[in-house]
């Protein structure tokens, strides 16, 4: 496994949980200096990050791209793959395709979470369900031919009234003709809707593709009260190779919860 760290570049999400904000190239060599492998993107949009500006500053550093957030796209623009207007449904999706394809370039994966939507006014689960199945099956071959799995993240129960556990993300993806779907199982959202982290974990195995390393407080891992290494040693089990990314409040600072999180990881993996 290897460690990330989360840097937004949307002005909008500055009060989100994401250890660096606005200044690339500062978050870079703050994330290299404290070992981390790579980062987390979150950019307003596909055409606002250069490609070759990023390759530049990644190679410098020394990081890998982990993955690459849609969150700017519910955010920053109020798009929703589950919106009850057809249009926007397909902005989102448009959206989501660019992303998939900068990603892709750098093999990464992209994420799909606030911009999934809920159930709400005249849309039932059901019919959000139906719309969000329609455009994973659209995405998971889209990021394919990168040779990337799409990224599907659960929810609590307070920001989405879709999919809140990863037996019920599982339970989703069984039916779909795309296999190329994979589930980020964030570690903040788990601790309010799983009953044991390590259980569920197990019992997703290899659909696991992508974790967000935060404490029960959405506080940088050590600082809650979730036991971080049964977490890890779960993720070992089931064979977990990807990222542990810490997507997390930048408190005291940024800075500090940069370290405290290679701090924890370090605990996890002594030789990393």
């Amino acid at each position: 496994m290897r460690s990330a760290i989360t840097v937004c570049l949307v002005p909008e999400a500055r009060s989100g949980p994401f250890v660096f904000h606005q200044d690339l190239e500062l978050a870079c060599a703050h994330a290299s200096e404290l070992g981390f492998a790579a980062i987390e993107l979150f950019p307003p949009g596909a055409e606002d990050i250069d490609p070759r500006s990023l390759r530049q500053v990644l190679h410098r550093n020394r990081l890998d791209l982990a993955a690459v957030g849609s969150g700017a796209g519910w955010v920053a623009r109020k798009l929703s793959l589950t919106s009850p207007d057809c249009t926007v449904r397909e902005r989102a999706l448009q959206f989501i395709a660019g992303l998939v394809d900068f990603a892709g370039a750098f093999g990464a994966p992209v994420i799909l979470g606030s911009m999934q939507g809920r159930a709400e006014g005249p849309v039932t689960r059901d019919q959000a369900l139906h719309w969000l199945a329609q455009a994973l099956e659209q995405l998971g071959p889209r990021a394919h031919g990168y040779g990337v799995p799409f990224l599907l993240e659960p929810l609590n129960r307070y920001e989405s009234n879709l999919l809140n556990t990863l037996a019920d993300t599982t339970d989703f993806l069984q039916p779909l003709r795309t296999r190329n779907i994979r589930i980020l199982a964030d570690l903040f959202h788990m601790n309010i809707e799983e009953a044991s982290l390590p259980q569920s974990i197990r019992r997703a195995g290899e659909l696991i593709g992508h974790v967000h390393f935060a404490d029960s407080n959405r506080l940088a891992m050590g600082a809650g009260h979730t036991d971080f290494l049964t977490v890890t040693e779960a993720l070992r089990e089931v064979g977990y190779k990807g990222y542990l990314s810490a997507e997390v409040f930048p408190k005291p600072t940024s800075e500090e919860a940069a370290r405290r999180t290679m701090e924890s990881f370090r605990r996890c993996f002594p030789a990393s």
